[in-house]
């Protein structure tokens, strides 16, 4: 089983950590990207907030499949 990871403002992630998942901090659209492209291996689930999600989906540098399955938090 692979690890959970939370990706976005940390008003919205910081708390996941507590329940084992690793948190990267991302208040702009930069440093989602950056969190993104740093994500450590055996992570499988992404979960990401919305302004994240926009960020990467607005990002053509990135790859668009990935073998991380993600999931975007309700607004």
């Amino acid at each position: 089983m692979g690890r959970v990871a939370a990706l976005g403002e940390r008003a919205r992630v910081a708390g996941l950590a507590l329940a084992g998942a690793v948190v990267l901090v991302a208040d702009d659209p930069e440093a989602v990207r950056r969190g993104w492209r740093s994500l450590p291996d055996g992570v499988d689930l992404v979960i990401l907030t919305p302004a994240a999600a926009e960020a990467l989906r607005q990002d053509p540098g990135l790859p668009a499949g990935s073998r991380r399955l993600t999931t975007v938090m309700p607004p």
